[in-house]
C-alpha cells in the first residue's frame, strides 16, 4: 500500500532554466489544493545537504510565474554525489517531515533524485533544462525561451552583420547538445550550422562554403556554432585570415538563461509541476514527467537516463538546403 503523502519537497537544481518558478508554482498550489504540506529546499542539492529549508504557501508562490531563473536558487554540489552526502540530504527529508520531493533540473539532478529514491523518499523528476538533451522528453522547462532568447539576438547580429559584409560566427549554449544551435540554425537562415553531433571539424570546407557564397552575391555568412564546440573567436580570426572577409564571433553566454518565460515555459511546466504531485499522491517514486509524442508522460528515471537523443538528421539536412 503506498505511504500517504504529507509534506512534499521541492527544489531546482543545477542550470537555471525559465518556466522554473512556473513549475514550483504548480507544485506549490496543486499540493496545497490536495491538503499537503510544502517545503522549499533552497540552493538545490546544497541546500538540503545544508538544511536550508523554508514553508511555502499559496503566497509564497505569488507573483513568480513570469520571471525567469527560480526563486529557490539553485547550485551544482559536489558533496550529494557522495554517499555521505546523500546520507545526509535524506536523513534531512526526515527531519523536515518530506515524504516525496519534486527535483527540477537536468540529468545530473535526476541522478541525485535516483538517490533519494533509493534511500526511501519517493522522488518525481522534472526536465528543467535549456539545453533540451533529456533523451525521453521532446520538451524541457526553458528550452523554448532560450531558443528565442537566442535568435531575436542573432536577427539583430545579422542585421549589422549584412551592413558590413561580414562573416558572423554566433556561438550559442546547449553543453554538448546542439539543439539551440540546430533550432537558431533553421530559424535564422543561417548558412553553416555547427552541432557537436555531427561536426567533423573540416574548417576548410567552412571556409570553401563562405567563399562559394560571396562569389554568388552573398553580403553575409551567418554561422551557428554550439558550445559543446567552442573557440568561436579562434575560428573567426582564422577564416578572416583565409577569406580576406571581415569576421567577428559573437558569444551569447547566460543572457539564453534569462528572461521572461514564453507562455509555453509557462503552460507546460505548470502541467508538469501539477503532473509530479499527482504522481507522488499515488505512491510513484523514481520517476521523471515528460513531453512525448503530444502527451504528457512519466518514465522510470533509470530508463530515463539510458534512453540516448540524437539529432533529427530531416532537420539537420534541411538547414543546410534552406541556406543555399
Amino acid at each position: 500500500m503506498a505511504k500517504e503523502i504529507k509534506t512534499i519537497g521541492v527544489l531546482t537544481s543545477g542550470g537555471d532554466a525559465p518556466g522554473m518558478n512556473a513549475a514550483i508554482r504548480s507544485v506549490v498550489r496543486a499540493a496545497i489544493e490536495k491538503g499537503i504540506k510544502v517545503k522549499g529546499i533552497q540552493k538545490g542539492y546544497n541546500g538540503l545537504i545544508n538544511n536550508e529549508i523554508i514553508d511555502m504557501d499559496k503566497r509564497s508562490v505569488a507573483d513568480i510565474i513570469q520571471r525567469g531563473g527560480t526563486i529557490l536558487y539553485t547550485a551544482r554540489c559536489m558533496e550529494f554525489m557522495s554517499p555521505e552526502g546523500q546520507k545526509t540530504g535524506a536523513d534531512n527529508c526526515l527531519k523536515n517531515g518530506i515524504d516525496g520531493i519534486v527535483v527540477i533540473g537536468g540529468d545530473g539532478s535526476f541522478r541525485g533524485a535516483q538517490k533519494l529514491a533509493e534511500a526511501g523518499v519517493n522522488t518525481i523528476g522534472l526536465p528543467g533544462t535549456i539545453d533540451l538533451d533529456i533523451a525521453c522528453t521532446d520538451y524541457t522547462i526553458g528550452f523554448d525561451t532560450a531558443v528565442n532568447t537566442a535568435m531575436e539576438a542573432i536577427d539583430k547580429i545579422r542585421d549589422t552583420s549584412t551592413s558590413h559584409e561580414r562573416c558572423s560566427i554566433i556561438e550559442v549554449m546547449g553543453r554538448n547538445a546542439g539543439y539551440i544551435a540546430l533550432w537558431c540554425g533553421l530559424a535564422n537562415g543561417a548558412e553553416d550550422v555547427l552541432l557537436p553531433e555531427r561536426y567533423d571539424n573540416d574548417e576548410q570546407a567552412l571556409i570553401n562554403h563562405i567563399i562559394e557564397g560571396r562569389k554568388k552575391g552573398k553580403k553575409h555568412h551567418l554561422i551557428i556554432n554550439a558550445e559543446g564546440i567552442g573557440h568561436s573567436t579562434g575560428m573567426a580570426r582564422r577564416i578572416e585570415a583565409a577569406t580576406g572577409i571581415e569576421t567577428r564571433a559573437t558569444i551569447l553566454g547566460y543572457m539564453q538563461r534569462g528572461g521572461s518565460p514564453t507562455c509555453k515555459d509557462r503552460v507546460y511546466a505548470s502541467v508538469m509541476g501539477a503532473y509530479a504531485v499527482d504522481l507522488l499522491c499515488e505512491g510513484k517514486s523514481n520517476r521523471v514527467v515528460a513531453y512525448k509524442d503530444g502527451a504528457f508522460v512519466d518514465y522510470d528515471i533509470d530508463e530515463a537516463l539510458a534512453m540516448k537523443k540524437e539529432i533529427d538528421n530531416y532537420q539537420f539536412l534541411l538547414s543546410s538546403l534552406l541556406s543555399r
